[in-house]
């Protein structure tokens, strides 16, 4: 294996363990160390690793919360155009039409729609939001530059990388730290 000393020509060092159980005690004491710039692939989701490398954010739920509102909002308010408006000076004219003498504004009648609308507009934000927040799409990334990573990431391989962009990142020092964790094997990520 090649160490390399300097942060130049890599794009981190990627150490490999044996389960998930390992790989979070790994992220533990990694983000204990100070290290912020790191990410960890599984084949398959494993509870609280986010939360041990400090990904603590809500964007996505806040953006869901929000284009939600939105829906909620939107849909009462063509529920309400359509139903009670007459228009304004004769463009854009709603429906008002006095059906079996409810009023207008019968607002039981008015929740189907509204619910409906709320909910597309937040799958659609969630949809939307992912996307944009994960950087998609993104038909590169240099952890594929990895043997071993390529071979066993989607089936049995737990892998934790820190980038060379951490502040904190020594080549030498980061390569020893990942070995102190137990990784069965550390490897440069080449850009």
């Amino acid at each position: 294996m090649e160490h390399m000393e300097s942060k130049a020509g890599i794009y981190g060092l990627m150490a490999e363990f044996k389960d998930g159980d390992a790989l979070m005690k790994a992220a533990t004491r990694t983000y204990e160390a100070g290290y912020r710039q790191i990410d960890a692939f599984t084949p398959f989701p494993v509870h609280g690793l986010a939360e041990a490398m400090g990904h603590t954010d809500r964007k996505v739920q806040k953006a869901v919360l929000g284009g939600g509102l939105f829906g909620l909002v939107a849909g009462y308010g063509l529920c309400y155009w359509t139903s009670v408006t007459e228009g304004i000076g004769g463009i854009f004219s709603g429906y008002a039409h006095n059906i079996g003498g409810r009023p207008l504004h019968s607002w039981p009648s008015f929740i189907v729609p509204t619910f409906e609308t709320t909910i597309l507009f937040a799958a659609l934000t969630a949809v939307a939001s992912m996307i944009a927040f994960n950087g998609l799409p993104m038909p590169y990334h240099p952890v594929f530059n990895v043997e071993r990573f390529r071979e066993h990431a989607t089936t049995d391989g737990f892998f934790l990388c820190i980038e060379s962009a951490d502040p904190k990142f020594d080549g030498q020092r980061t390569r020893e730290f990942l070995e102190s964790l137990g990784a069965s094997e550390v490897n440069d990520v080449a850009h």
